[in-house]
């Protein structure tokens, strides 16, 4: 066959590099978009921040910002002239604007405590001993081989194994050496399974204290029966009332059974709310959080350099203007779209706002999708990682979506309202006879929900609620 050129029209759907940034800047959330805009500033001299000091000396003029020029200039749309609105001038982007300079908060920052590890803290009760320094070298060898909940998981055997032979630690040694591990400040610590760690913790507590004893045998023998809540075969064993079980059962369970997690060093997470949903008039409103949104504008020194050059020089500014002008209103565009979705939201659920988890309704993002006009797949990314601040606490805007399930009326029932009923029957259950799933599954029929009993063992296990026989207690 011949070589041949044809020509033929096809088409294709392409992505330019703004509504890429556009769909980038969308999913993105709040700490990731304070940091692409701070990779911005630094990469990009014609956007800066506007910082407080800017804010009051453009306060007082008749220019409202290079934002809102920029926005009027390439937007085609008008937005409804209501409360709910964002305006993106200078003000408005300031949200230090309404806080004193003279606050005693802004010249602290906060300062984590320098709390010791648990290697740190055992070293440090080892060095206030008053062992040979033989001794400490051996204990201070069996800390090291501690895991993160402080038992030493690794076999005395092996560890003597591991020591060169110059040093001559024998067995005995390490077992001596455990033995006064055991004995330093935290009592659990060095335990080689949960039995000895409970076991130790037990030791440590006064011989006349009500129901040691007991616990001490309960640990020692009857562990798996305590786990299983086999309290009537427990009862008849160690040949006791139910008070007598009942006070020994209450020191077992307030052990720690990780002494290694009260020296764990966890970071708080702080979570900043894009929205903040506030009943106004009777009416549920969502507004932007000012602390969420970074405080950009065009570079005007820059701009107005930019103006009076027209060589080839100026060509890289000219496209750092334009990146920054597509910042600035993708960036808009995002936090109008998150307030829209929060909006809508807030009108769909508005009984959670009013009454709690049990009455949420059944949403599905194609709902909200149609509503605003938007694609579900934009509506997906708008509730990832984006939270709203309500009266009844932080949370995802994920979390007001969920499927539902039939009611005897005809209607729905979500979710989220199943699991709260579930949470709050256990709840007000006699624990000495707890609700099964199957009997739980019986009353929420009763209440017109039709739920098989295999959803609520599904649901029950999604909150961290033990089976029937783990919540039953004497």
């Amino acid at each position: 066959m011949k070589p041949a050129l044809q020509l033929r029209q096809s088409q294709q759907l392409l992505l330019t590099p703004q509504l890429q940034q556009a769909i980038k800047l969308l999913q993105l959330s709040t700490l990731e978009i304070n940091q692409e805009a701070a990779r911005l500033l630094d990469e990009n001299p014609l956007l800066e921040r506007i910082d407080d000091t800017a804010n009051q000396t453009y306060s007082g003029s008749n220019d409202t910002g290079t934002q809102v020029t920029e926005r009027t200039e390439s937007s085609t749309t008008e937005s409804p002239a209501n409360d709910d609105t964002p305006e993106w001038g200078e003000q408005n982007f300031s949200h230090a604007a309404n806080s004193s300079p003279d606050d005693e908060d802004d010249g602290y920052q906060e300062v984590a405590s320098d709390r010791p590890n648990l290697r740190e803290h055992l070293l440090w009760q080892l060095n206030m001993s008053l062992l040979d320094e033989r001794d400490k070298k051996i204990i201070g060898l069996l800390i090291d081989a501690l895991d993160e909940n402080a038992y030493l998981a690794q076999p005395l055997e092996e560890i003597v194994e591991i020591f060169p032979e110059e040093l001559d630690i024998t067995l005995d040694d390490l077992e001596t050496a455990l033995v006064q591990l055991q004995h330093l400040d935290a009592p659990g610590i060095g335990a080689r399974d949960l039995r000895e760690c409970l076991t130790l913790q037990l030791q440590a507590i006064p011989e006349d204290v009500p129901g040691r004893d007991m616990a001490l045998r309960i640990v020692g023998e009857h562990l798996d029966l305590l786990a299983a809540r086999d309290f009537s075969r427990l009862k008849r064993l160690l040949r006791c009332d139910d008070d007598a079980l009942r006070t020994a059962q209450d020191l077992i369970v307030h052990l720690q059974p990780k002494p290694g997690m009260a020296f764990e060093h966890r970071a708080a997470d702080y979570v900043v709310p894009d929205v903040l949903v506030e009943k106004v008039g009777g009416i549920w409103k969502a507004r932007l959080n000012p602390e969420a949104m970074p405080r950009l504008r065009i570079n005007q020194v820059y701009a107005n350099i930019l103006q009076q050059r027209g060589d080839a020089s100026a060509q890289g500014m000219a496209t750092q203007l334009q990146e920054a002008r597509w910042f600035i209103k993708n960036l808009q565009q995002r936090f109008e779209t998150i307030l829209r979705v929060a909006q809508a939201i807030a009108q769909r659920q508005r009984q959670f706002f009013e009454h709690g988890d049990i009455a949420m309704r059944p949403l599905v993002l194609r709902e909200i999708a149609e509503q605003l006009e938007l694609h579900e797949s934009t509506i997906s990314r708008v509730t990832t990682q984006k939270f709203m601040l309500t009266p009844r606490g932080i949370y995802e805007f994920k979390y007001f979506f969920g499927s539902g399930l039939a009611t005897d009326a005809g209607g729905a029932c979500s979710s989220t309202a199943i699991r709260a009923l579930i949470k709050q029957m256990v709840s007000e259950e006699d624990t000495r006879q707890p609700l099964s799933d199957s009997r739980m599954s019986e009353i929420l029929a009763q209440q017109g929900i039709i739920v098989a009993r295999r959803t609520v063992a599904k649901y029950r296990e999604s909150m961290n609620i033990l089976p029937v026989n783990l919540r039953k207690s004497l």
